[in-house]
């Protein structure tokens, strides 16, 4: 006589039962402890991260416009430079030709002054060259004439 017995990988019994309800039991456990607060963390971790994007643009909006400001016066301050320049150049320019003008001026003066100085000093050098001719021809009239001229 044959003893068939067979023997199942699985049996269904109690023990399945008790198994199974533990299992549940550690998944429910498992979800409160663990997946719960991790599902939480993430949702805060993504909002947060979310939140600092939206910052990030703003600030970058910000800076743009910043940026965007801050060159506006620079072309604005430069502009005003450049004005300045301009109207300081043509004050140099201005004040230059004065001075060339006065120069011009005070040459032309100087210039009639040493004419007038040496037109004075001229006549007076004809005068006694006159009055040393004169008495020259004077002189040499008496020794050629070997005698005394009155004149």
């Amino acid at each position: 006589m044959e003893i068939i017995s067979t023997v199942a990988l699985i049996s269904i019994n109690e023990t399945l039962l008790v198994q199974l309800i533990s299992f549940l039991i550690f998944l429910f456990l498992l979800n409160r402890l663990m997946i719960r607060p991790l599902r939480a963390t993430m949702e805060e971790r993504d909002f947060h991260i979310e939140n600092l994007e939206k910052d990030i643009d703003e600030a970058t909006r910000k800076a743009r416009e910043v940026t965007r400001q801050v060159r506006g016066q620079e072309l604005a301050v430069r502009e005003s430079a450049m004005s300045l320049s301009r109207e300081r150049e043509q004050e140099g320019n201005a004040e230059a030709a004065r001075l060339f003008e006065e120069t011009r001026q005070e040459m032309l003066r100087m210039r009639q002054k040493a004419e007038a100085e040496i037109a004075g000093k001229m006549e007076e050098a004809r005068r006694q060259m006159q009055v040393e001719s004169e008495a020259l021809a004077v002189a040499m009239m008496e020794k050629a004439l070997d005698r005394k001229v009155s004149t």
